[in-house]
């Protein structure tokens, strides 16, 4: 594709984030909405058809395309949602209804494998043939690099680690997906969130149950900022969470031998506080060589998604 501008766009459980990326895949203006509660696909196509119009009024020079990552499985032949946990998008031809709206060239790949290019091609996994990604947000996507190609499988459904068991009798997950004891059900953000929940309940002393008191249904992120501030039980959450993280890791680890497994999405904005746990629980578990692997936060963190989507346009469209 010709230098220019692109747009990427990153369509999550509950938020959305667009884009406006120069040629050098510099971050020109940025586009933030939460997601709407809505089962109608109609809704969803509208808000991101919105934030690309609204980033393309203010642009100063050409658009040549827009990639769109979304929380799905992808066919990426017919550019179809194909299965989706946490939107309404299953079956929707949503490349080619974007493309309708827009008017432009839509390259259209599941969030986690965008994400998972950003860091490839110029983040935390760049120069590394082998290399395995997990974003932790409303649920866990994820994205891995083997021998030096981006893996999405015989029908664009591979490397959904947020979905292998690591509790055989464990919670529900979440979302469309009826299994159990998934590592998105136990160490998501949504996850860490219901950890909050439960802890506040019992340490009545803690900034957690103050915030419960208040009224406030505690999330991820409100854990988080609790932690930074010394909530003991905020930062036992986190332990926690972190620990059964670890456990998903090592299983990556044991399966694809990676160089290095990053962690992005909302919650690795606790840093080590989510990473020391995650890091020694893999070590122990993974066998030897592959617990040698480094565990690391993702460059590009809450915003891999969108600059990998940017990056998918560049490359997926003549």
């Amino acid at each position: 594709m010709p230098a220019g501008c692109v747009i990427g766009v990153d369509l999550g459980g509950t938020k959305l984030l667009a884009g406006l990326l120069d040629d050098q895949l510099r971050v020109v203006r940025r586009a933030y909405r939460l997601a709407p509660r809505s089962d109608d696909p109609e809704d969803l196509l509208s808000l991101v058809a919105e934030e690309v119009r609204e980033l393309l009024e203010t642009a100063d020079t050409t658009v040549t395309a827009v990639g769109v990552g979304i929380p799905s499985l992808v066919d990426r032949r017919r550019g179809v949602a194909v299965s989706t946990v946490h939107q309404p998008l299953d079956g929707v031809p949503v490349r080619d209804e974007l493309q309708d709206r827009l008017q432009l060239p839509v390259a259209l790949d599941n969030d986690g494998n965008c994400a998972m290019l950003a860091e490839w091609r110029a983040g935390g996994a760049r120069g590394c043939k082998d290399a395995v990604l997990m974003t932790i947000g409303t649920g866990i996507g994820s994205g891995v690099v083997a021998e030096g190609n981006l893996i999405r499988g015989a029908t664009g459904a591979a490397t959904e680690l947020g979905h292998m068991v690591v509790d055989f009798d464990g919670p529900l997950c979440q979302g469309n997906c009826t299994n159990r004891g998934c590592l998105e059900a136990l160490a998501s953000g949504s996850a860490l969130g219901r950890e909050g929940q439960r802890l506040a309940g019992q340490r009545p002393g803690s900034l957690l149950a103050r915030m419960a008191a208040e009224g406030t249904q505690i999330t991820g992120q409100h854990v988080t900022e609790a932690a930074r501030d010394g909530d003991r039980a905020a930062r036992e959450a986190l332990q926690r969470v972190g620990t059964l993280l670890g456990v998903g890791i090592a299983n990556a680890m044991n399966i694809f031998n990676p160089e290095v497994v990053l962690i992005g999405g909302g919650v690795s904005a606790a840093g080590e506080l989510l990473l020391a746990p995650a890091r020694d629980e893999a070590r122990r578990r993974a066998r030897p060589p592959s617990n040698g692997a480094r565990v690391e936060a993702a460059r590009f963190g809450a915003e891999a998604g969108m600059i990998g989507a940017a990056i998918l346009a560049r490359e997926d469209l003549p």
